[in-house]
Order: structure tokens, then sequence, then C-alpha cells
């Protein structure tokens, strides 16, 4: 484990889970149009009425929702009356994909960029950040849906990297590909289809994109690649936790930069 400290501010404590949900149909409907940063919004599928003004302002502000039972609600609430809606406000401000490529531009070094493709369970998405921090990646990306997003756990996972890393949050992740070639980024996706990856140059501008564990790289991101990477598998098991791949891939980067 690295020895380097991160401080305890930035690594709440799991008893704080609560601090970061907004209950009730009048207070979430106040933070969407307050401008807090919301990650998603949980409603209940039988919920009717004023709900409409809080699927409105998610519609708008582009919050995704989710379609829950009551009883998804009662757990997360604790037992307190959330009316059918429930917010989960984000840890930290999100960037734009333009801030990661100035970050990269401040430093006088080429972009380092990890893209992920419906990374949905959060230790991963926290451990992917946790790697990309360590290995000096200059930004992350994430979709809004199908995505863990800045949660306590992601934070708790990450160790405190959330804290120092530029993640953007972005509609449409082919268009932040689109955005990121058109600034000289080259793209490789982590594909079982892709060539070994340590016979690939990896030392100029590079998005890498990881997959979600269950399906990979979506169809119309891997055709967005400009080169596809594979790690040899030489066991039984023919993939790996998506961010222990997105781990070596990210090494093998620094490798080949340092080299």
């Amino acid at each position: 484990m690295n020895s380097k400290e991160y401080g305890k501010k930035a690594v709440p404590h799991s008893s704080q889970l609560s601090d970061v949900l907004v209950v009730g149909r009048n207070p979430v409907a106040e933070a969407i149009r307050s401008g807090k940063t919301i990650d998603s919004v949980y409603i209940s599928g039988n919920a009717k009425g004023s709900i409409a003004v809080i699927f409105d302002l998610c519609s708008k502000n582009g919050i995704a929702v989710k379609r829950v039972d009551d009883r998804k609600l009662d757990k997360m609430s604790g037992g307190a009356s959330h009316q059918g809606v429930i917010a989960v406000v984000g840890c930290a401000e999100y960037y734009s994909v333009s801030e990661i490529l100035d970050l990269a531009k401040q430093r006088g070094e080429d972009p380092f960029v990890i893209i992920c493709d419906e990374i949905e369970d959060p230790h991963n998405l926290g451990a992917i950040i946790r790697t990309a921090e360590a290995a000096g990646a200059h930004g992350v990306i994430i979709p809004k849906r199908r995505s863990a997003s800045l949660s306590q756990t992601v934070f708790k996972t990450s160790a405190g990297a959330a804290s120092y890393v530029r993640v953007a949050r972005v509609s449409n992740l082919a268009g932040a590909i689109d955005e990121l070639k058109k600034n000289g980024v080259w793209i490789y996706g982590t594909d079982a289809e892709g060539q070994d990856y340590s016979s690939v140059r990896l030392d100029g501008p590079i998005g890498l994109v990881i997959g979600s564990e269950g399906y990979g790289i979506g169809r119309l991101i891997k055709e967005k690649c400009d080169f596809l990477l594979k790690l040899p598998m030489l066991g039984k098991v023919n993939s790996l936790n998506a961010s222990v791949a997105a781990g070596i891939f990210m090494y093998e980067v620094v490798r080949q930069r340092q080299k």
C-alpha cells in the first residue's frame, strides 16, 4: 500500500452516508433548483401527483432518475418520510472534459485520460480513480447513466484520491471521446479482440477506455477506439475485475512514458 496519506476530510466515514441524501419532494426539488450537484434521484414506481415536477427538473438538469420500489426508499431513508423520492447529492463537483485537458496543458504533459464505460460498481470506480491518481492520469470520464458516481462509497474506496482526480460526468460518452480526438488524443479500448497490450506504443496523448464489469466496452464506444488492447489470459478464467485490469493498463502507460 502506498504510504501517501490523505486528509481525513477526504475520506468520509461510512456512518455519514445519510448526510448525502435529500429526502422528500419539496427538499429534493429545492436541492435541484439551488444548483447542488445531484448524482441521481430515486423515485417510487407508485409515486404520482406532484412527482411530475421532480421528473421535469431532473430532465432539464440532466439528472439520472431511477425508478425503485418503496422498500428501497424506506431502507435508504432509515424510516424517514420520503414521499416517494430521495436524491443522492454528489460528494464533489464534476469537471468538464476541457478542464481535464487543460490540466495536462498546465503540467506540460501529453493528456492521459481514463474513460469508464458503464462501470456500475462504486468499489470498482473508486479503485480505478485511486490508481488513476497514483499513475498521474489527468482525469477520469464517466457517463451520467448506468454508471457509479462520486458517492461516499467511491470516495472511501478511492482512499481519498477522488479529492485529487478531475472527474467529468458526461451525457454522451461517444461525444466526449470525439472531443478528446479533436484535441489529438488517441483512444485505446480494452477488449479481448485487441492486440497484446505490451506490444503497442502507449507513450503519446492517450484516452484509455475501461469496459463494464459484465459486458466490456459497448459497441458504439468500441467503434470509436483507434486501437484495442488485451491482456494475456493464461488460466481458466477469461477476464479480470475491471479495476484490476485498469490498473495493469494504466501502469503500462506509466512504464512506457518513463522509458
